[in-house]
């Protein structure tokens, strides 16, 4: 028993102490398992360490790198490229506008001779778009424009002896006005619709303006060599404009203006068609609507009515219809001899060929500062008419017409016109839809008008001799109610108020006064009259809006980081201590200088005198915003400089932001850079507002 006892207990031993040795194995891998966690979370802890510390530092390079990239862009704004000269503005201009798609051909053609021939076919593919188009031609585009010639030619003759009737001219110059300008125009000209000859507008305004310069009854020979000469005015100026680009000048005729001036023109025109349509014998030469109703009673003693409407669906009858009114009209008149029992009619037209005129333009004599002067105000009236008709049908058919390239084409065309005996020529609105309608496909309708003219210039003037004179001025009259638009003139009226006062003082200007006076109404103009100088509605309203801009302030979106103007967007946040101004004017000079600089004081003013008992919203800092400015002159540099003044007195930084190319140019060759600070000087109005704040912040805290 005691044997086994103890065997027992000596294999309790033994796997008590097997038993502790695992234990003490358990204990020692337990013990290493936690020195390796700890070793591994130490590790981690001190990874953490070096990445909050690696974090922190390139935070601090981030914020160093910001600064940097503030400063840099505040450099950027500062020191831009030297703007271009003037010369150089110049030289460009004429580039761009000889050579448009070839500048890179223009500029490389001295280097070798295959960029110089490059440079040249560029340049006459610009000059001549029909060397373009031309390689294009089908025979099927020639078919339509075939049928649109001739119907043109339909319109235009007799419409050509009207106008030149209207324009105090012998019948044929008319027609000669319908064979070159076309002609020219349609190896130069870039619409393909446009329909080129004389018009109503411009005729009634070269016979109103030159008939009071020479008699056109008295002395015939010497006030059509004053229309030769006018017209190569008119052509010339036309060409300089699109030369040297400068077609802004016709904008000064607004669109508002331009619907006032010819629908009063077109009453006016109607009303002097009344001496032909009634066979009056003595007539005023007054154009204002009193004067000519006066005639019209004094002589009046039998009445005539004609009424002249298109038909949209055939548009072919309405545009043969002057045509067979005429040769029906002509044919009565020579088979019951009306002519002997007191009706007026045309008689002679001299035929043939274009006769050469560049010996009779005058550029020396009393007359030269007249033509010059009626030459100019006929080239702004035609361009105006000419491309205000081409761009309408342009976009319909979804090309687009290069204003600059039409006036060098139209200028030329006149030119040409002033050497071959034709008066200033421009596009019609009338004959231009006839020839759309027709279906004309590209200027090849306008060669085919012309030829067709041509040929009855040959051919069928001596018919034309019994033409009364009724027919040519119903035929006249039946083309102006296109000239009179209500639907537009209410369009005006509804959209701008001060737009329609314009328009209606072009109206009135021209039927109750003269052509003149209604095209100062409808321009801008400044004429001595009684020692006063008179300045007209449109040009009124351009000082108006010169002298007094918009300054509105500025305040930031909610979720966005953009800077809009608080009367427009009312949800907008104003920046405490801090007011943004914006200058909505494209110049800043001697016109609004003034203004501004009242406008931005009382406006400091007012903000100090609202937050004088919390001195958290009194005004630290003024931003302006100069994004909308493009120049400035000394007077705005000027005032620029006393409102700094104004605000340092006051303990108030000033910082300028997003100045455009010339106003930082100017800014800097005048020292206010250097007087405001290269630090005020910001990108945009984001930076500047940054910048405000954080400065604001230190000296709160010094």
């Amino acid at each position: 028993m005691n044997v086994s006892e103890n065997r027992m207990q000596n294999d309790r031993m033994v796997k008590f102490i097997e038993s502790s040795t695992d234990n003490d194995k358990v204990a020692e891998l337990t013990t290493k398992a936690h020195l390796q966690e700890l070793s591994q979370t130490l590790h981690h802890t001190m990874h953490s360490l070096q990445i909050d510390a690696g974090s922190g530092e390139q935070q601090l390079n981030i914020e160093d790198g910001s600064r940097a990239g503030k400063a840099e862009r505040a450099e950027w704004v500062i020191n831009p490229p030297a703007p271009p000269g003037l010369c150089h503005e110049i030289i460009s201009s004429i580039k761009t506008a000889v050579c448009p798609n070839g500048s890179k051909h223009c500029s490389s053609s001295i280097k070798q001779t295959r960029s110089r021939t490059a440079g040249f076919v560029s340049f006459l593919h610009n000059l001549f778009p029909i060397l373009l188009w031309g390689r294009n031609y089908k025979a099927t585009k020639f078919r339509n424009d075939l049928m649109a010639g001739l119907t043109l030619a339909s319109l235009s003759i007799p419409q050509s002896i009207g106008y030149a009737n209207l324009a105090n001219l012998q019948p044929q110059y008319g027609l000669y006005t319908s064979v070159v300008p076309p002609l020219v125009y349609a190896l130069m000209g870039s619409s393909r619709e446009i329909a080129i000859g004389p018009v109503a507008v411009v005729s009634m305004l070269l016979s109103s303006m030159l008939q009071n310069v020479v008699d056109p009854v008295a002395n015939a020979s010497a006030y059509g060599k004053l229309v030769f000469t006018t017209t190569f005015f008119a052509g010339t100026f036309q060409f300089l404009f699109g030369l040297f680009r400068l077609g802004f000048l016709v904008d000064f005729l607004s669109h508002a203006a331009i619907v006032g001036f010819m629908g009063g023109a077109a009453i006016v025109i109607g009303l002097q068609q009344l001496k032909g349509l009634l066979g009056l014998s003595h007539f005023t030469s007054k154009t204002d609507v009193v004067s000519v109703l006066k005639a019209v009673f004094r002589s009046l003693h039998d009445q005539c009515r004609f009424i002249g409407r298109r038909n949209k669906k055939l548009f072919w009858l309405s545009a043969v219809a002057p045509l067979i009114s005429v040769v029906l009209s002509t044919a009565i008149v020579f088979l019951s001899k009306a002519d002997e029992r007191g009706v007026k009619i045309v008689k002679r037209i001299k035929g043939g060929l274009n006769p050469i005129s560049a010996h009779e333009l005058q550029f020396s004599g009393q007359h030269v500062g007249q033509a010059a002067k009626v030459g100019l105000i006929s080239a702004i009236v035609a361009l105006t008419e000419a491309i205000a008709v081409g761009r309408s049908f342009a976009s319909i058919r979804g090309y687009h017409l290069d204003g600059n390239k039409e006036m060098v084409a139209m200028g030329c065309m006149n030119i040409a016109g002033s050497l071959t005996s034709c008066y200033v020529a421009t596009g019609s609105f009338s004959r231009t839809a006839v020839n759309f309608s027709a279906g004309c496909e590209t200027v090849v309708s306008n060669m085919v008008m012309a030829i067709a003219v041509f040929v009855s210039l040959e051919l069928l003037t001596r018919l034309l001799y019994y033409t009364p004179m009724a027919i040519l001025a119903s035929i006249i009259l039946s083309a102006l109610p296109g000239l009179i638009d209500i639907r537009e003139a209410y369009h005006i009226w509804k959209v701008d108020k001060l737009d329609f006062l314009a328009c209606a003082g072009a109206f009135l200007g021209v039927l109750f006064a003269s052509v003149e006076i209604g095209l100062l109404a409808a321009s801008w103009n400044r004429q001595n009259f009684k020692d006063e100088k008179r300045v007209t509605i449109s040009f009124a309203k351009i000082i108006l809006n010169s002298i007094r801009p918009s300054v509105e302030e500025l305040g930031k979106l909610p979720g966005t980081d953009i800077f809009c103007e608080i009367n427009q967007y009312p949800m907008a946040i104003k920046t405490p201590g801090i007011l943004i101004v914006r200058i909505n004017s494209g110049l800043l000079c001697f016109a609004n200088a003034s203004f501004i600089r009242e406008r931005i004081m009382k406006w400091v003013t007012e903000k100090n005198d609202e937050a004088k008992e919390n001195s958290k919203e009194m005004t630290q800092a003024v931003i302006l915003d100069l994004s909308t400015v493009t120049n400035i002159d000394t007077s705005g540099i000027c005032a620029l400089e006393e409102v700094y003044k104004n605000l340092v007195s006051h303990n108030i930084h000033l910082a300028v932001a997003s100045p455009r190319w010339q106003v930082i140019h100017k800014l800097k060759l005048a020292k206010v850079v250097d007087k405001i600070g290269r630090d005020w000087i910001f990108l945009s109005v984001g930076e500047a507002v940054d910048a405000c704040t954080s400065k604001m912040v230190n000296f709160s805290s010094c």
